[in-house]
């Protein structure tokens, strides 16, 4: 019998990369690795252990797996674990807290054999291809054969060990039979003279780069992979951070930033703009092992391959601690060249922010503050809105309202430009300015400008004078960038509470014929109809209009879009049988944004014929003509037709749990409770769904369909959206 009669059928790696990209959680994918990469049968994945794994090498960094014995096998054998899965087993490790003595899949063979079949199955029907269903853990263990012998060439004695493998008779369908060609190719050395010693090679760069830095203990060598967890560590690293390799190795490169940093995001946008560039250098305090901080110097560079794709970054750092310890200690700090503490200047102004109760008392209160001290010669805060461009409130401390405008009129206008679409979101200083004031006396000095800003929302800005000679350096700009910020969450603060605590709410309800609204003047041109079903803010000026459209089709509506610079993007998410409902992305202005603008909250929209019209509530002791004028300056074709007061009414949680016991099926809620209740929903979970799924005596699919349902009603519940989707459905 030939060799090619008793092959077995071997995946492919295109059918085994389907069934990993079809493994739905993180232990179905490391099951399947292990199977297929390490060789492992089902009742060798059932008694793992995390204590099984040795590292054996250092640099490079290579790890053996002790194969515990079962009554079949006299001694354990020792598989080979290649890194990228002993790093994945490593995270699983300790994302689930499995000590070292613990099984790492506390299930039966049995259960692990049924694990592959359902991620066969759902890689058939991904991929469509029938033949993936019949896939087994035995087909795995081939695959992992037939890699290492026929496309790594590893010595077929090596293959038979760490597989487990009895005789070399099981690895005899995976070797074809030699060609002439191999054989004479084999026997090649036999043939070859025997020569003179070989001339010694140059040595390149690469080589002594590595060489210096894996023999010094000055610069930390970190190696990251492309999701920024530590793959490598040389000696430099260890002495600098303090870590030993085994301790390190799979940590986030975020255990070394301090917290603020972390809170802060600095770790993933460091990486983020390394992957997108050449590389990033960047300043800043770092984190031992032992809690203490260092100033270091580093650099992270992109790490790709030969086809230029991402790898993982090289991370070079210094301790430059004592350098710039000397540096801070012969430069002195803007307190000391004001003559008065920041410190103090700061605890005053977040005594104000605390005190305050409107949106105006913050702003004068700051201002005021500001002002007060030796540091400012004066402050002030202009409110503009992104929609009208003009000035709507002023808030003026150490100086009359009549130099304020002279003073404002001098500034830098090519700097600080009114008519730009996108309000300025860093600090900026006039230098240089001399105003003769109306009210007598001069200013000669610097301006400092800093926005006023809570999340990506800019509410105002606040403007600084001060005649110090050396005014407004870098530290001093990014202290009051960091006022600038207090002062913007506590206004979005106030603004949400004074909302939310009102008992009685102004239901306004206003009517806009104003064709320079996509809305309006899509229905006026097309005899359609829009009703806004949710309104999502996604950044200052950009929302997501979810809305149900009626009498037009929407490639007409997608069509007139394109045209309207405003509209940023549409799409279709579902038809049924009275509509379509769409998405739209708006960037811009537009009646609902101007009315959030100023405070109020969009509770619907309809617009059809040419008019929309727009009912929105408001807190109790809002300045209704502001909102009023506020829409009127950037869509003058609109009026307020109604106003009410309306009590607020208030859903208790009793009430809440009510109505969504209502909604759920029995098998919805038991499924939700255990998920819940089993830690599927903690992070590290507790439980996976596999495991919740074989307490519930139900399939992994179904344990996932009476989630994904249960959720939906949940959510359905919470944003009280019932009625919009009974509407869309004609009640189904």
């Amino acid at each position: 019998m030939s060799v090619e009669e008793t092959t077995p059928d071997i995946l492919s790696r295109t059918q085994y990369e389907a069934l990993l990209d079809a493994a739905a959680t993180y232990r179905e994918a490391l099951v399947v690795r292990l199977a297929g990469e390490v060789g492992l049968r089902p009742a060798e994945l059932s008694r793992l252990r995390p204590g099984d794994v040795r590292r054996v090498q250092v640099d490079p960094l290579r790890y053996l797996l002790t194969v515990p014995a079962d009554e079949t096998d006299a001694i354990d054998r020792t598989a080979y674990l290649p890194t990228r899965v002993e790093r994945e087993l490593r995270r699983y490790v300790r994302s689930n807290a499995i000590g070292d003595d613990d099984r790492i899949f506390p299930v039966t063979p049995r259960r692990l054999q049924m694990l592959v079949s359902e991620v066969a199955d759902r890689a058939a029907d991904l991929r469509t291809d029938p033949s993936l269903a019949a896939v087994s853990s035995s087909d795995l263990r081939r695959f992992f054969a037939y890699t290492a012998l026929v496309e790594h060439d590893v010595n077929p004695r090596v293959v038979k060990a760490v597989g487990g493998w009895h005789s070399f008779e099981g690895l005899e369908p995976y070797l074809p039979a030699p060609t002439e060609g191999t054989i004479v190719d084999a026997f090649e050395p036999v043939e070859r003279p025997e020569t003179a010693p070989a001339e010694p090679t140059e040595v390149d760069d690469d080589t002594v780069i590595r060489s210096l830095l894996t023999a010094t203990e000055r610069c930390a060598l970190v190696r990251l992979d492309e999701e920024g967890y530590v793959d490598r560590w040389n000696r430099g690293a260890a002495a600098t951070f303090g870590y030993r390799a085994g301790e390190i190795l799979g940590t986030h490169v975020s255990t070394f930033y301090t917290d603020e940093d972390v809170e802060r995001g600095v770790p993933e946008r460091t990486l983020r703009a390394a992957a997108a560039g050449s590389g990033v250098e960047d300043d800043g305090w770092r984190v031992r092992n032992d809690g203490s901080t260092f100033f270091a110097s580093e650099h992270i560079a992109p790490v790709r391959d030969e086809d230029g794709r991402h790898r993982g970054f090289a991370v070079l750092v210094f301790d430059v601690t004592e350098f710039y310890e000397h540096l801070e200690s012969t430069q002195p700090t803007s307190d000391e060249s004001a003559g008065v503490s920041l410190v103090d200047l700061h605890r005053d102004v977040t005594n104000a922010l605390l005190e305050a109760s409107t949106h105006e008392e913050i702003e004068t209160d700051v201002s005021t503050t500001l002002a007060e001290g030796d540091a400012y010669s004066f402050a002030w805060i202009d409110r503009r809105t992104l929609s009208s461009r003009h000035l709507e409130w002023r808030a003026v401390g150490g100086l009359e309202p009549d130099d304020v405008d002279a003073l404002a009129s001098s500034l830098d206008t090519a700097e600080h430009d009114e008519s730009s679409d996108e309000p300025a979101t860093a600090s900026s200083v006039d230098r240089d300015v001399s105003v003769d004031l109306p009210n007598g006396g001069r200013f000669a000095g610097a301006v400092a400008t800093v926005p006023i800003v809570s999340g990506e929302t800019v509410y105002g800005t606040l403007r600084i004078g001060s005649t110090r000679p050396d005014a407004f350096d870098d530290v001093e700009r990014e202290w009051l960038e960091t006022i600038g910020r207090q002062v913007g969450h506590a206004i979005a603060a106030v603004r949400r509470r004074n909302l939310l605590l009102s008992d009685t709410v102004v239901e306004l309800e206003f009517v806009c014929t104003d064709d320079r609204s996509f809305f309006v003047d899509a229905t006026d041109r097309l005899a359609c109809r829009f009703e806004l079903d949710s309104l999502v803010p996604i950044s200052e000026s950009k929302h997501l209009y979810y809305v149900r459209l009626g009498g037009a089709s929407p490639g007409d509506v997608f069509e007139l879009a394109e045209d309207d610079p405003g509209i940023e993007d549409a799409r279709l998410i579902e038809s049924y049988e009275a509509g379509y409902r769409v998405e739209f992305v708006v960037d811009g202005s537009s009646p609902t944004l101007t009315l959030t603008e100023y405070g109020a909250t969009v509770l619907e929209t309809i617009v059809e014929g040419g008019e929309a019209t727009i009912v929105a509530e408001c807190a109790a002791d809002a300045d209704l003509r502001t909102i009023v004028d506020g829409l009127r300056s950037q869509f003058p074709g609109s009026e307020l037709v109604g106003k009410r007061e309306v009590e607020r009414s208030v859903q208790t949680a009793r009430e809440f749990r009510a109505g969504l016991e209502e909604r759920l099926t029995d098998r919805q809620e038991a499924a939700l409770r255990a998920a819940y209740f089993g830690g599927y929903y903690d992070w590290p979970r507790e439980s996976t769904a596999e495991e919740i799924a074989d307490a519930m005596d139900i399939s992994s699919p179904t344990l996932h369909n009476h989630l994904r349902k249960a959720q939906h009603e949940l959510l359905r519940t919470f944003f009280d959206e019932s009625s919009v989707d009974d509407a869309a459905r004609g009640g189904e």
